[in-house]
């Protein structure tokens, strides 16, 4: 018998998917490689609930950080001073704790509910008043 031109058998029509394995673990092994690894680290902050169990001050050679809590309502509360402070002393007060202690960095611990607006505009001001150390800690 004859075969008909253009017509194939079952066994022709497989695709070999060798070459995209290839690439596939080509692409692997570039993303490992270069992949870089980070471990980061939280700290403990002081809260101002807490101010029967104050820990005592840092020594001289230790640098003191300085920490901004946001409240509930946005609130600002600087280094667990009772009173908020409002937004456009943010700055001033960063820069006068930053000529105390050149080696401090900015910690600022935001409410679950608090606005990230709020976030910001301390990580702004912190900026520019040329910190270089700014984190960011899970409220208690």
């Amino acid at each position: 018998m004859k075969k008909i031109a253009g017509r194939k058998s079952a066994d022709d029509a497989k695709i070999d998917l060798t070459p995209m394995l290839d690439v596939v673990f080509i692409l692997l092994i570039f993303f490992v490689v270069t992949a870089t690894f980070l471990s980061e680290t939280a700290i403990s902050a002081a809260s101002s609930d807490n101010n029967n169990d104050n820990p005592p001050p840092p020594e001289d050679d230790q640098p003191r950080n300085i920490l901004f809590e946001i409240g509930p309502n946005n609130e600002i509360i600087l280094n667990g001073n009772p009173r908020p402070i409002i937004e456009t002393q943010i700055r001033s007060n960063i820069d006068q704790l930053k000529a105390e202690n050149p080696a401090a960095s900015v910690i600022i611990q935001p409410d679950n509910s608090s606005d990230v607006s709020t976030l910001v505009m301390i990580m702004d001001a912190a900026r520019q008043a040329g910190m270089a150390n700014i984190s960011i800690v899970e409220p208690n």
